[in-house]
């Protein structure tokens, strides 16, 4: 079974983006993940990294977001590291509840979620909200 370990940390502007974009897909890609779900994990840790820009650090470009890759034992982890000071789960709006059905914004934990096998919130030293997404992987999904 292949193994990835990377970081990636950028600015905290969303101009860093497609960098960041990059950096997964490129990554996923040469370990032979198949090019949907690569696709898939990239539009769920662009969410949580757009998230962390401008929630978590509230847009300040002087703090980072941290993009780690971790593939071990056919469970993939994208980790999202930002430098807020945190988040209350229970007070994100529903997405679906009929006054935030026509909002153009308030969907990224429900996309993630929605391509991912599981998605979990915490701290981490020296940093603010950790968002880790989880997919575990088969044969299948390798190209």
């Amino acid at each position: 079974m292949k193994k990835l370990h990377k970081e990636l940390v950028i600015p905290s502007s969303q101009k860093h983006l497609a960098e960041a974009d990059d950096f997964i897909e490129s990554n996923l890609g040469e370990i032979g993940i198949d090019q949907s779900l690569t696709a898939d994990i990239a539009i769920s840790a662009t969410e949580m990294i757009n998230n962390a820009i401008l929630h978590g650090n509230g847009g300040n470009s002087s703090k980072k977001v941290m993009i780690r890759l971790v593939l071990e034992d056919k469970k993939l982890e994208v980790s999202i590291l930002d430098q807020g000071s945190g988040f209350d789960l229970a007070t994100v709006p529903d997405p679906l509840a009929e006054e935030n059905l026509m909002k153009e914004v308030g969907r990224g934990i429900f996309i993630a979620r929605s391509l991912v096998d599981k998605i979990e919130f915490s701290s981490e030293a020296g940093w603010g909200t950790k968002a880790t997404l989880t997919k575990f992987l088969s044969a299948d999904d390798f190209q």
